[in-house]
Protein backbone atom coordinates (compact mmCIF):
# COMPACT_ATOMS: atom_id res chain seq x y z
CA UNK A 1 0.00 0.00 0.00
CA UNK A 2 0.87 3.66 -0.98
CA UNK A 3 2.31 4.96 2.38
CA UNK A 4 1.63 8.85 1.22
CA UNK A 5 -2.27 7.98 1.14
CA UNK A 6 -2.03 7.46 5.00
CA UNK A 7 -0.48 10.37 5.66
CA UNK A 8 -2.69 12.22 8.17
CA UNK A 9 -1.17 15.25 7.68
CA UNK A 10 -2.27 15.62 4.25
CA UNK A 11 -3.89 18.74 3.14
CA UNK A 12 -7.76 17.90 4.53
CA UNK A 13 -10.25 17.24 0.96
CA UNK A 14 -13.72 17.26 1.28
CA UNK A 15 -13.86 14.79 -1.15
CA UNK A 16 -17.53 14.79 -1.37
CA UNK A 17 -21.20 15.13 -2.29
CA UNK A 18 -22.82 18.79 -3.06
CA UNK A 19 -25.88 19.28 -4.83
CA UNK A 20 -28.02 22.19 -5.53
CA UNK A 21 -31.76 22.05 -6.81
CA UNK A 22 -34.37 24.56 -7.91
CA UNK A 23 -38.01 24.36 -6.78
CA UNK A 24 -41.39 25.95 -7.26
CA UNK A 25 -40.64 28.61 -4.75
CA UNK A 26 -36.84 28.48 -4.02
CA UNK A 27 -33.83 26.03 -2.95
CA UNK A 28 -32.74 22.84 -1.43
CA UNK A 29 -29.11 22.44 -0.91
CA UNK A 30 -27.77 19.13 0.20
CA UNK A 31 -24.18 17.81 1.11
CA UNK A 32 -22.75 14.54 2.60
CA UNK A 33 -20.29 14.73 5.41
CA UNK A 34 -17.11 12.98 5.03
CA UNK A 35 -13.94 15.39 5.19
CA UNK A 36 -10.73 13.07 4.09
CA UNK A 37 -6.72 13.54 4.82
CA UNK A 38 -5.67 10.43 2.08
CA UNK A 39 -7.38 7.37 2.90
CA UNK A 40 -7.96 8.96 6.40
CA UNK A 41 -11.31 10.17 7.25
CA UNK A 42 -10.40 13.17 9.33
CA UNK A 43 -13.98 14.41 10.07
CA UNK A 44 -16.99 12.23 9.50
CA UNK A 45 -19.75 15.16 10.83
CA UNK A 46 -18.71 18.05 8.88
CA UNK A 47 -20.94 20.75 8.09
CA UNK A 48 -20.08 21.82 4.06
CA UNK A 49 -22.93 24.21 3.62
CA UNK A 50 -21.77 27.13 4.93
CA UNK A 51 -24.03 30.28 5.36
CA UNK A 52 -23.27 33.65 2.76
CA UNK A 53 -25.99 35.66 4.10
CA UNK A 54 -29.28 35.60 5.78
CA UNK A 55 -30.82 34.62 2.14
CA UNK A 56 -27.48 33.05 0.26
CA UNK A 57 -25.56 29.88 1.47
CA UNK A 58 -22.49 27.93 -0.40
CA UNK A 59 -21.93 24.39 -0.36
CA UNK A 60 -17.97 23.65 -0.75
CA UNK A 61 -16.10 21.09 -2.58
CA UNK A 62 -12.18 20.18 -2.51
CA UNK A 63 -10.12 21.29 -0.31
CA UNK A 64 -11.38 22.12 2.93
CA UNK A 65 -9.02 25.40 3.53
CA UNK A 66 -9.77 26.58 0.41
CA UNK A 67 -13.08 26.34 0.32
CA UNK A 68 -13.57 28.07 3.89
CA UNK A 69 -11.33 30.73 3.39
CA UNK A 70 -12.83 31.65 -0.12
CA UNK A 71 -16.52 31.89 1.81
CA UNK A 72 -14.57 33.87 4.82
CA UNK A 73 -13.88 36.46 2.77
CA UNK A 74 -17.43 36.51 0.31
CA UNK A 75 -19.09 36.81 3.67
CA UNK A 76 -16.97 39.62 4.68
CA UNK A 77 -17.40 41.80 1.00
CA UNK A 78 -21.25 40.79 1.08
CA UNK A 79 -21.59 42.23 4.77
CA UNK A 80 -20.13 45.28 3.83
CA UNK A 81 -21.98 44.90 0.31
CA UNK A 82 -25.51 45.32 2.18
CA UNK A 83 -24.25 48.12 4.64
CA UNK A 84 -23.66 50.02 1.60
CA UNK A 85 -26.39 49.13 -0.21
CA UNK A 86 -28.94 49.17 2.68
CA UNK A 87 -30.48 45.66 1.53
CA UNK A 88 -29.31 41.83 1.19
CA UNK A 89 -27.24 41.11 -1.22
CA UNK A 90 -28.96 38.81 -4.55
CA UNK A 91 -28.05 35.40 -5.39
CA UNK A 92 -26.26 36.25 -7.97
CA UNK A 93 -23.71 39.29 -6.40
CA UNK A 94 -23.32 36.64 -4.18
CA UNK A 95 -22.11 33.91 -6.20
CA UNK A 96 -20.22 37.02 -8.57
CA UNK A 97 -17.73 37.31 -5.56
CA UNK A 98 -17.17 33.57 -5.18
CA UNK A 99 -16.54 33.71 -9.32
CA UNK A 100 -14.27 36.67 -9.26
CA UNK A 101 -12.03 35.03 -5.87
CA UNK A 102 -12.08 31.82 -7.52
CA UNK A 103 -10.80 33.27 -10.55
CA UNK A 104 -8.43 35.31 -9.38
CA UNK A 105 -6.84 32.99 -7.11
CA UNK A 106 -7.17 29.81 -10.04
CA UNK A 107 -3.43 28.72 -9.74
CA UNK A 108 -3.64 28.28 -5.64
CA UNK A 109 -7.25 26.97 -5.06
CA UNK A 110 -8.43 23.96 -5.46
CA UNK A 111 -12.20 24.23 -4.72
CA UNK A 112 -15.40 23.78 -6.25
CA UNK A 113 -18.69 25.28 -5.16
CA UNK A 114 -22.35 25.22 -5.51
CA UNK A 115 -24.03 28.85 -4.38
CA UNK A 116 -27.85 28.63 -4.20
CA UNK A 117 -30.64 31.12 -2.69
CA UNK A 118 -33.71 33.07 -3.00
CA UNK A 119 -34.01 36.73 -3.60
CA UNK A 120 -36.97 39.28 -4.30
CA UNK A 121 -36.13 39.81 -7.27
CA UNK A 122 -35.21 36.72 -9.29
CA UNK A 123 -36.58 33.99 -6.76
CA UNK A 124 -34.50 30.65 -6.23
CA UNK A 125 -31.29 30.73 -8.10
CA UNK A 126 -28.57 27.90 -8.21
CA UNK A 127 -25.00 28.92 -9.42
CA UNK A 128 -22.29 26.42 -10.42
CA UNK A 129 -18.42 27.99 -9.58
CA UNK A 130 -16.19 24.66 -10.80
CA UNK A 131 -12.81 24.36 -10.17
CA UNK A 132 -10.58 27.76 -12.14
CA UNK A 133 -13.74 30.15 -11.71
CA UNK A 134 -16.64 29.81 -14.22
CA UNK A 135 -19.87 30.95 -13.42
CA UNK A 136 -22.65 28.75 -14.25
CA UNK A 137 -26.35 29.54 -13.51
CA UNK A 138 -28.34 25.96 -13.46
CA UNK A 139 -31.64 25.00 -12.82
CA UNK A 140 -29.42 22.00 -10.68
CA UNK A 141 -25.75 21.65 -9.84
CA UNK A 142 -23.93 18.73 -8.46
CA UNK A 143 -19.75 18.65 -7.58
CA UNK A 144 -17.48 16.63 -5.71
CA UNK A 145 -16.27 13.44 -6.26
CA UNK A 146 -19.93 11.93 -5.87
CA UNK A 147 -21.25 13.72 -8.70
CA UNK A 148 -19.61 10.96 -11.19
CA UNK A 149 -22.19 8.77 -10.18
CA UNK A 150 -25.35 11.03 -10.22
CA UNK A 151 -25.52 12.93 -14.07
CA UNK A 152 -27.52 10.43 -15.23
CA UNK A 153 -29.75 10.12 -12.45
CA UNK A 154 -30.40 13.51 -12.24
CA UNK A 155 -31.15 13.66 -16.09
CA UNK A 156 -33.84 10.92 -15.39
CA UNK A 157 -35.04 12.16 -11.73
CA UNK A 158 -35.07 16.37 -12.02
CA UNK A 159 -37.80 18.07 -13.57
CA UNK A 160 -38.98 21.67 -13.74
CA UNK A 161 -41.64 22.42 -11.15
CA UNK A 162 -41.15 20.12 -8.40
CA UNK A 163 -42.79 20.48 -4.80
CA UNK A 164 -40.51 21.59 -1.98
CA UNK A 165 -41.40 17.98 -0.71
CA UNK A 166 -40.21 16.08 -4.58
CA UNK A 167 -37.07 18.41 -3.97
CA UNK A 168 -36.03 17.50 -1.01
CA UNK A 169 -36.67 13.56 -1.56
CA UNK A 170 -34.77 14.23 -4.57
CA UNK A 171 -31.52 15.34 -2.89
CA UNK A 172 -31.34 12.85 -0.07
CA UNK A 173 -32.21 10.40 -2.56
CA UNK A 174 -28.98 11.58 -4.65
CA UNK A 175 -26.48 12.07 -1.80
CA UNK A 176 -27.41 8.72 -0.01
CA UNK A 177 -26.99 7.14 -3.60
CA UNK A 178 -23.06 8.62 -3.75
CA UNK A 179 -22.50 7.61 -0.33
CA UNK A 180 -23.37 3.70 -1.35
CA UNK A 181 -20.85 4.53 -4.39
CA UNK A 182 -18.21 6.84 -3.67
CA UNK A 183 -15.60 5.94 -1.03
CA UNK A 184 -14.65 9.77 -0.28
CA UNK A 185 -18.17 10.64 0.30
CA UNK A 186 -20.30 9.19 3.83
CA UNK A 187 -21.67 10.38 7.19
CA UNK A 188 -25.03 11.75 7.60
CA UNK A 189 -26.63 14.14 4.93
CA UNK A 190 -27.54 17.57 5.88
CA UNK A 191 -29.68 20.01 3.67
CA UNK A 192 -30.90 23.29 3.51
CA UNK A 193 -34.09 24.64 1.92
CA UNK A 194 -33.91 28.81 1.62
CA UNK A 195 -37.20 30.48 -0.30
CA UNK A 196 -39.17 33.51 0.55
CA UNK A 197 -39.81 31.96 4.06
CA UNK A 198 -37.07 32.05 5.40
CA UNK A 199 -33.69 29.36 6.21
CA UNK A 200 -34.64 25.65 7.24
CA UNK A 201 -32.02 22.99 7.63
CA UNK A 202 -32.39 19.15 8.16
CA UNK A 203 -30.49 16.38 9.56
CA UNK A 204 -30.78 12.80 8.09
CA UNK A 205 -28.83 10.51 10.17
CA UNK A 206 -26.86 7.69 8.27
CA UNK A 207 -28.73 4.59 9.83
CA UNK A 208 -31.56 6.28 7.77
CA UNK A 209 -30.82 6.90 4.72
CA UNK A 210 -32.20 4.48 1.73
CA UNK A 211 -29.73 1.70 0.90
CA UNK A 212 -28.94 0.58 -2.44
CA UNK A 213 -27.69 -2.32 -4.12
CA UNK A 214 -25.28 -4.40 -2.23
CA UNK A 215 -25.11 -2.14 0.54
CA UNK A 216 -24.66 -3.88 4.29
CA UNK A 217 -27.59 -2.59 7.25
CA UNK A 218 -25.82 -0.73 9.33
CA UNK A 219 -25.36 -2.36 12.99
CA UNK A 220 -24.15 -1.46 16.79
CA UNK A 221 -21.47 -4.40 16.84
CA UNK A 222 -19.63 -6.63 14.62
CA UNK A 223 -20.89 -9.13 16.97
CA UNK A 224 -24.58 -8.60 15.43
CA UNK A 225 -23.38 -10.39 11.88
CA UNK A 226 -20.72 -12.57 12.75
CA UNK A 227 -22.16 -15.67 13.72
CA UNK A 228 -21.21 -16.89 17.30
CA UNK A 229 -18.97 -19.99 17.26
CA UNK A 230 -18.82 -22.37 20.64
CA UNK A 231 -15.65 -23.12 21.51
CA UNK A 232 -14.99 -26.61 21.57
CA UNK A 233 -14.19 -28.32 25.26
CA UNK A 234 -10.78 -28.36 26.74
CA UNK A 235 -9.89 -31.40 27.41
CA UNK A 236 -7.52 -32.33 29.95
Amino acid sequence: MDKSSLDVEQPHSMGTTIIGVTYNGGVVLGADSRTSTGMYVANRASDKITQLTDNVYVCRSGSAADSQVVSDYVRYFLHQHTIQLGQPATVKVAASLVRQISYNNKAMLQTGMIVGGWDKYEGGKIYGVPLGGTLLEQPFAIGGSGSSYLYGFFDQAWREGMSHEEAEKLVVTAVSLAIARDGASGGVVRTVTINKDGVKRKFYPGDTLPLWHEEIESVNSLLDIVPAASPDPMVS
